[in-house]
């Protein structure tokens, strides 16, 4: 059997034509919500305009009670564009509106562990959707297409727009006071709908929501080989049954050597050779020690599929076993190094972000653990993976990071604490106007003859929020975390400073 995959090919329906109206109103809509206007709230409203609209829109009646409650779990993924707009946020919100544009199309699967690969062929074809029914109608002669049905709409507007337009040309000859209000207007503004860039926004929006209107999953097509004899797909070469346990044994030794001398030096603080620190040692490690615990993870899972050698060997089960065991100590000793790399160099987004991957991974780690005891498929651990991700990106689109770090970094500086490293201010600067109540407490805390920093501090200070104050004032734009810092400016103790 060899898998193929093609895209799935309705027939034309003149029911597409009932959603070209919402359609356009919806592309409308956006224009006016988002198109040269700063993200914001603009960003949640629109998740919850496309989802009411596929609701709404629906080949299938909705229920209404089913229907509040997917537009809830919208209305809650999108929660974290409310707080402040960010990528994970908008992951997680599109992801939502995935998930009900396949519930309003009936295509969901009712186990969670189906829905990766839904999502994926829904993924795989979306994007194309609009041009390929575009195509499709516009290559089509029958009389239920939907070419002849917007012709024959427009045919039956053209005549009464033309009478119309002479006889309003009539009356404004005959009446002057008609001929000077349409001299006052004012068709100028029309040339700004000319822009090329809200062209092609418009024919994203147009292209995404219609793809929500119109689900379509790449259908997989298995067809037969011909010639060939039938080939064992459980066996892989040089993956053999002795082959498997000499590996396991000889990487469990590997590990072990690894993870000793991680319990002697980072968990037993014993002292490094001569020239070597513990943060050169923690830095040296933290990143090539998740490679390596990426790769063991994926030899896991090739060893012990089903029905491979591994899978019914209680030796190399007990191996792995242990195996796995040593690498989520290896993720915990990276994270380790990362924390003592972080404090003798201060704290930055990217090591952050190497943090929460390090934990992710060690949880996949578990979660490939639990798959070989309880015997669940890949498609199980695929599905398991994308939950804990996505509430990971949830979570922390719900955190103000560059307030974080740089509150850590001041309050860990030897300004302040008296030990680690000086406060790289210039660092400080990049993080934003959520670093400001960070630099007034590093403004307060230093001594008065440190002229030299206040001053850089001040004025680096002062940047962030002149540059905070030219900020967008439109509705559209507005969100929580802007309003919480223009609160702290505009509080009296922060104005009496």
């Amino acid at each position: 059997m060899q898998p193929t995959d093609k895209p799935m090919a309705p027939k034309p329906r003149t029911h597409d034509l009932n959603r070209i109206p919402v359609l356009l109103a919806v592309v409308a809509i956006s224009d006016f919500l988002i198109f040269g206007r700063a993200p914001g709230l603009n960003l949640f409203l629109f998740a919850i305009l496309v989802t009411a609209t596929i609701l709404l829109s629906a080949r299938r009646r909705i229920q209404p009670l089913t229907a509040t409650l997917w537009l809830g779990l919208s209305a809650l993924a999108s929660g974290p564009l409310i707080e402040a707009p960010s990528l994970m946020g908008i992951a997680v919100s599109l992801c939502m509106v995935l998930c009900v544009a396949l519930a309003g199309a009936r295509l969901i699967p009712r186990r969670l562990s189906g829905l990766p690969p839904v999502l994926f062929r829904f993924v795989l074809i979306a994007p194309l959707r609009l041009l390929q029914d575009c195509r499709r109608h516009l290559g089509s002669r029958t009389e239920g297409s939907l070419l002849v049905a917007i012709w024959r709409n427009i045919g039956i507007w053209a005549v009464p727009l033309i009478l119309a337009s002479i006889f309003l040309l009539l009356f404004a000859i005959a009446n002057p006071l008609i001929e000077d209000a349409l001299r006052s207007i004012d068709f100028a503004f029309l040339l700004q709908f000319m822009d090329l860039w809200r062209v092609g926004f418009w024919l994203a929006v147009a292209a995404f929501v219609w793809a929500m209107l119109r689900p379509r999953l790449k259908r997989r097509i298995f067809r037969r080989r011909a010639h060939g004899p039938a080939v064992d797909r459980t066996e892989i070469p040089l993956l053999s049954h002795a082959s498997l346990l000499r590996s396991l044994i000889l990487f469990n030794a590997l590990f072990a050597m690894q993870t000793l001398l991680d319990l002697v030096y980072l968990w037993g603080g014993v002292d490094l050779p001569d020239g070597m620190s513990h943060a050169e040692y923690a830095h040296r490690g933290a990143y090539p020690l998740i490679a390596t615990a990426l790769l063991a993870a994926a030899f896991v899972l090739i060893a012990m599929r089903r029905g491979g050698p591994g899978d019914k060997s209680p030796p190399i089960r007990g191996l792995v076993h242990v195996w796995i065991g040593q690498n989520i100590l290896l993720c915990l000793s990276s994270i380790l190094r990362l924390d003592l790399y972080v404090a003798a160099y201060s704290l930055t987004e990217l090591r952050v972000a190497a943090g929460i991957w390090m934990g992710l991974v060690a949880v996949g780690l578990v979660l490939i653990l639990l798959r070989i005891l309880l015997r669940q498929s890949n498609q199980w651990l695929i599905a398991s993976n994308i939950a804990v991700l996505m509430g990971v990106l949830y979570l922390s689109a719900f955190i103000d990071f560059p307030a974080f770090i740089a509150r850590f970094n001041v309050t860990h500086s030897l300004e302040l604490s008296h030990e680690g490293v000086p406060l790289d201010i210039d660092y400080l600067s990049s993080l934003g106007p959520s670093a400001i109540p960070a630099l007034d407490l590093y403004l307060s805390a230093l001594p008065n003859d440190a002229t030299e920093k206040k001053g850089t501090a001040l004025s680096i200070r002062q940047s962030l929020a002149q540059g905070f104050e030219r900020r967008s004032r439109d509705w559209r734009s507005w969100n929580f975390r802007s309003r919480r810092i223009e609160a702290y400016l505009r509080s009296p103790s922060t104005i009496a400073r």
